[in-house]
């Protein structure tokens, strides 16, 4: 069993992005030169989360006007009464959405759908800098 590791640097503008990470994945794989197994795509941080998505304008606007539905940014959250920060939504989505995504290998090969990639989403308020962690774990 072998492990690989990558990073992905992303510096967002905190207008609920949805950002397609795909090739970015897909080179760290390469690289990783493992034919078979797993891959972890992880973002570190309690306001952004890791999925997968058909990456066009149409289903990134209806994902924004999902989650404005869902968890809209006008309610009052507790956590802004405590915090003042005015992001209870974002970790809300984020915690909904969730940190990760595990994505198999086959040959070499990430296995995804033909219209799937996989996306980033920025919740928070503020412009990040954000961290992803790629690790990919076999033979």
């Amino acid at each position: 069993m072998t492990t690989a590791n990558g990073s992905i640097t992303l510096k967002t503008s905190a207008r609920d992005e949805v950002i397609d990470v795909t090739d970015e994945v897909r080179d760290i794989v390469s690289k990783a030169k493992i034919r078979e197994g797993l891959t972890c795509v992880f973002v570190a941080g309690s306001t952004g989360a890791v999925t997968t998505i058909e990456h066009e304008p149409g289903l990134v606007t209806d994902m924004r006007d999902a989650m404005d539905r869902l968890y809209p940014k006008s309610i009052d959250y507790e956590h802004h009464r405590r915090w003042g920060d005015g992001n209870g939504h974002s970790h809300i989505r984020a915690s909904f959405i969730g940190p990760s995504l595990t994505v198999p290998i086959v040959d070499g090969s990430l296995v995804l759908g033909t219209w799937q990639q996989i996306v980033f989403l920025e919740f928070d308020n503020k412009p990040r800098t954000r961290e992803i962690t790629v690790q990919i774990v076999g033979d």
